[in-house]
């Protein structure tokens, strides 16, 4: 049986333009056929997770019943009820699946787990923010066969960017007008050839041919101050750029695939290199993520330390919540000591950041604020992100204890 990376290949491109024509016809002419999406949908998660990959697929089944039955029970208790305990304890059991993946090559010596699949941390976060929007009272009409698309859209279900239930609803029930829908297609086309730039030709230099050649120097240069070298510098450079437009030209093509087929999902990326301090940065990398960590991690902690009085000052409040969400997203990418400093180092870098600008307010007249400062906030907050991404690379883990 075929198997096949999401946006991989170009058979894969081929098969998705025969498989997207039929739809792009009918919404050209003001009919969107949902059982057609679900057909292609369940022919693109077969080739995704078919074949070879076959345990991951009876894994994803085993997992959207699960979450389905969680997010429908939690729907229907919702109605009547509002209990904290049974909330925290249904959040608690949406995310059991992603922590076992998660935890498990760190305790069965890199062992991956049997219920792992591709792209679970991007379910489960819809999972959970579909159920945190019920308990809030903003999603009042959960529904299962929406849920089931929302979950298990092909385009976006590997690697994000991560949409919100009530945003994919609004798009899913909805027909854009013809001139709509041609700006659509128009943005979709190239959005996905921006994507083979970025991913085809500039991510394959950095992360083919060059990472490679960087790391053998740097691992061959060992022996100086902390087996720092110029090689381990020109590493982080090419990964930090790998990393840029490797994940963007993949979420371009994710975005492009969506707006062909009339969902309007939100860009992941916006120019992210141009950020003149680490808040700004966040806000332009992997924007999907961090905006549901911020609305679903961040902001509910800022919520509940001040509700109970943790701390008396709201400085407090935000330094301390900036560090639990950053470690918690370090968590995330796993259990090893680099994705966890790298996380602290954000942490801290968003406290560092906050400080600054509380300084900067309140000292406007003797700091000064010019095309130059611009320019040099620019280019350290670059730095200083292309730093945490060398802690991330896990190179300098085989530097030091390998």
């Amino acid at each position: 049986m075929l198997s096949f990376e999401p946006y991989g290949n170009p058979t894969y491109f081929a098969l998705l333009g025969v498989a997207l024509l039929p739809l792009m016809i009918g919404l050209l002419y003001g009919k969107r056929s949902r059982l057609y999406e679900t057909l292609i949908s369940i022919f693109f998660l077969v080739l995704t997770f078919g074949g070879p990959k076959w345990a991951q697929g009876v894994a994803l089944i085993i997992y959207i019943l699960y979450e389905v039955a969680l997010t429908w029970g939690y729907a229907v208790y919702r109605k009547h009820q509002n209990s904290g305990p049974i909330f925290y304890l249904m959040v608690i059991l949406a995310i059991a699946p992603l922590a076992i993946v998660k935890v498990t090559p760190a305790v069965e010596n890199g062992q991956a787990s049997l219920i792992g699949f591709l792209g679970i941390s991007y379910l489960t976060f819809r999972a959970v923010q579909t159920m945190m929007e019920t308990r809030d009272g903003t999603l009042k009409d959960y529904q299962v066969m929406t849920f089931l698309q929302f979950m298990l859209f092909f385009p976006t279900i590997s690697s994000g960017p991560i949409d919100r239930y009530r945003r994919f609803e609004a798009d899913y029930r909805s027909v854009p007008d013809r001139e709509t829908y041609l700006g659509m297609v128009q943005k979709g086309i190239r959005y996905i050839f921006v994507g083979f730039l970025y991913k085809f030709i500039l991510a394959y230099y950095f992360g083919t041919m060059l990472m490679p050649k960087l790391q053998l120097m740097a691992m061959h240069a060992r022996g100086g101050f902390l087996d720092l070298s110029w090689p381990v510098l020109g590493y982080m450079y090419a990964y930090s750029a790998d990393l840029f437009f490797d994940f963007a030209g993949y979420s371009l093509f994710a975005v492009g695939t969506s707006y062909i087929m009339g969902i309007a999902t939100p860009m992941n990326f916006k120019q992210p290199w141009r950020s003149p301090n680490i808040k700004d940065f966040w806000n332009r990398w992997h924007i999907t993520l961090s905006f549901w960590f911020r609305d679903f991690i961040y902001m509910r902690l800022v919520f509940w330390f001040m509700k109970h009085r943790i701390f008396k000052k709201p400085t407090t409040t935000a330094n301390v919540t900036y560090i639990i969400n950053m470690l918690v997203m370090g968590f995330w990418h796993g259990v090893t000591w680099y994705y966890i400093t790298y996380g602290l180092f954000h942490g801290c870098a968003l406290v560092i950041n906050d400080t600054w600008l509380r300084y900067k307010k309140k000292h406007r007249a003797s700091v000064p604020h010019n095309g130059f400062t611009q320019v040099f906030a620019i280019f350290l907050t670059a730095n200083m992100v292309c730093f945490s991404f060398l802690i991330f690379s896990g190179l300098l883990d085989k530097l030091w204890f390998h």
